[in-house]
This record gives C-alpha cells, sequence and structure tokens, in this order.
C-alpha cells in the first residue's frame, strides 16, 4: 500500500512538473495586458487566457465612463436627477471604493471623474493655475454625495455635473476577476500583468514563487528589487514620467481629490496586498496622503505592505517587507 501511494505521489509531482507557462500579450481597457497561465500544453494555455480576456472585456463594459452604454455612464448622465439601477456586482464595487475612501480620508475618491482637468502634463503647462479655479476644480468631487440604496440596487450622484470613474481601481478589479475566474476553472498557476498591476497564484512549474520586479523609478530602465509573490497582487504608482515642475517643486499626475492640488514628496509607492483593485486603490491614497500618514495607515492594516521612494531617493517601507536587492 505504502508503495503504491509513493508511486501515485511521484506520479502526481510529475503531472505538475509536466506543465509549462503560456503567455499573450494584448491590448484591453486601454493598456497592456500580459496574461500568463500554466498549463499542461498550448492549446489548454490558449482556453484559459482567451477565459481571461473575455472576463476582463465584461468587465470594462460594466465599469467604463467611456462607454455611452456601460451602467457607469448611465449613472453619470444621470448625476442631480434621480438614482439608476444597477447589477449587483457594480453596486459592491462602487460600495467598496467608498469603504476605500473612507478608509484613506478621502485620499481616494471613486468620483475624482468630477474634477476639471486643469493640470497638464504634456509639457504645455508653463502657468501654475490659480488657487481659486485650483479649488473650484474639486467642487464636484466628493464620495459623500453618492447615495447607495442597497434593497433597490440603485446609486444616485447627488450633484448635477458630478461623475464617477474606476480609473484607479479599474484594471485591478478586472484582473481580480479574471484570476478568480481561472482558478475556478483548475488553472493552478498564473500571472496577470495589467500595465504593471500584477496579480499572480500558485507558482512556477518548478515549485519557485513568482518574483516581481521593482521598477527603479530614477532609471525607468532598471529595476532596483525582487520580491516574491505567491498570492496576491504588487501594484506601483509612480510618477517619474508624468509631472510639472513650478518654484522647483515636482507636482505628480496623482492629484489630491480633496484639495485640487497634485501630490508632491514621493516618486513611486509600491503596495502588496491580497486583491490588486485594493492595492490600485491603496497605492494612489499614499501618494496623496504622503509619507508618514501613508505609512501610518497601511501598517494598520492587515496582509497590506509598501514601498516608498522619496523625491531624494529614499526608500521607506512598511514595518514587515524584506527587499532583496536586484
Amino acid at each position: 500500500m505504502k508503495k503504491l501511494l509513493l508511486i501515485l505521489i511521484i506520479f502526481s509531482v510529475g503531472l505538475l512538473y509536466a506543465q509549462e507557462p503560456y503567455k499573450r500579450t494584448i491590448k484591453l481597457m486601454g493598456s497592456r495586458f500580459d496574461i500568463t497561465v500554466v498549463a499542461k500544453d498550448p492549446v489548454e494555455g490558449d482556453v484559459y487566457i482567451d477565459m481571461a480576456i473575455n472576463e476582463i472585456t465584461r468587465n470594462e463594459k460594466l465599469i467604463s465612463s467611456w462607454d455611452t452604454n456601460s451602467q457607469t455612464s448611465e449613472i453619470n448622465r444621470n448625476a442631480g436627477l434621480r438614482p439608476v439601477k444597477v447589477d449587483a456586482e457594480l453596486f459592491d464595487l462602487i460600495q467598496r471604493a467608498i469603504g476605500i475612501s473612507k478608509l484613506t480620508d478621502g485620499a481616494f475618491d471613486v468620483s475624482y471623474a468630477s474634477m476639471d482637468k486643469i493640470w497638464k502634463f504634456d509639457g504645455s503647462m508653463t502657468v501654475m493655475p490659480s488657487a481659486d479655479s485650483i479649488k473650484a476644480s474639486v467642487s464636484k468631487v466628493g464620495f459623500q454625495n453618492i447615495v447607495l440604496d442597497k434593497e433597490s440596487s440603485t446609486v444616485f450622484l447627488k450633484l448635477k455635473g458630478m461623475k464617477i470613474g474606476f480609473g484607479a481601481i479599474g484594471k485591478g478589479y478586472a484582473a481580480d476577476r479574471a484570476k478568480e475566474l481561472l482558478k475556478s476553472k483548475g488553472v493552478v498557476a498564473g500571472i496577470i500583468n495589467a500595465s504593471g498591476d500584477m496579480n499572480t497564484w500558485g507558482k512556477q512549474p518548478d515549485g519557485k514563487e513568482w518574483k516581481v520586479a521593482i521598477t527603479n523609478p530614477m532609471d525607468k530602465n532598471k529595476v532596483f528589487a525582487l520580491l516574491p509573490i505567491t498570492n496576491g497582487a504588487v501594484v506601483t504608482s509612480g510618477n517619474y514620467e508624468k509631472y510639472v515642475t513650478f518654484n522647483d517643486i515636482r507636482y505628480t499626475h496623482i492629484i489630491d481629490p480633496r484639495s485640487g492640488y497634485p501630490a508632491t514628496g514621493i516618486i513611486s509607492v509600491t503596495v502588496f496586498a491580497p486583491k490588486a483593485e485594493l492595492a490600485d486603490a491603496l497605492a494612489t491614497s499614499v501618494f496623496v496622503m504622503g509619507i508618514e500618514v501613508g505609512l501610518n495607515r497601511i501598517n494598520q492594516l492587515p496582509k497590506i505592505e509598501c514601498i516608498i521612494i522619496d523625491d531624494r531617493g529614499n526608500i521607506i517601507t512598511s514595518k514587515n517587507i524584506e527587499i532583496e536587492k536586484s
């Protein structure tokens, strides 16, 4: 009996190691997605990757504010007019987004889409906006003005011209959904890379953990650390590409939805979390909250870690993280 059990174990391990990673790169949600699955052959790999693509596309149609036929667009069109009935999936996503807004004291706000785009980060901006125009730019932003009715599954934006948008969490959310679908179909391991928002599960076919490279914000062509990740997400937000400088202060493209002013003092935030949706939102929030407040908030959250790089190149980490230099 023991000999038979040993043979079965060896056979099972052999099957695991017979599997290989299969990868496809595709443009989804306006961004590059790299989808990798561990499967027994290319045909099975293609089937699983197609499943992931279909799920991401389905989610985009639900949450896109650019698609005039989406429920999100319907909510925005009826701002200040009437509540809009939505699918439970979208209702729950908005409810979670409001929860993150409360957790971060509004540093993350799903109604940021209401903000007037007065800051330009394409090199065309030569004069800093006035204090009055900055204040006016966020007059319609405020998660407190989103009214949810769980019983009727409706969403109502109180102010005319108010909008919600999922630019800060949409790719992470879609990656989470695709990952859960693939896991439910028996895919033992894989990575969904949504333009740098990494979502992993399982291990590589050789039994080693997946490793995520963290970009060096001082030189985006180099990596400053490799960190193992088995079943979770890692998201990096950086301002090393989109920023403007006035009076020797670098203003990032990540704008504080409460004040209308861009974040300063940080050039890169990497967040590790169980889900990409949460990591996405927190990476943006830490930028806005700043090093001290952001780190303090992260250290209070279970299973969440972060790496912050300030504008002088200093590396600051949350209390439970260890960096393996590349």
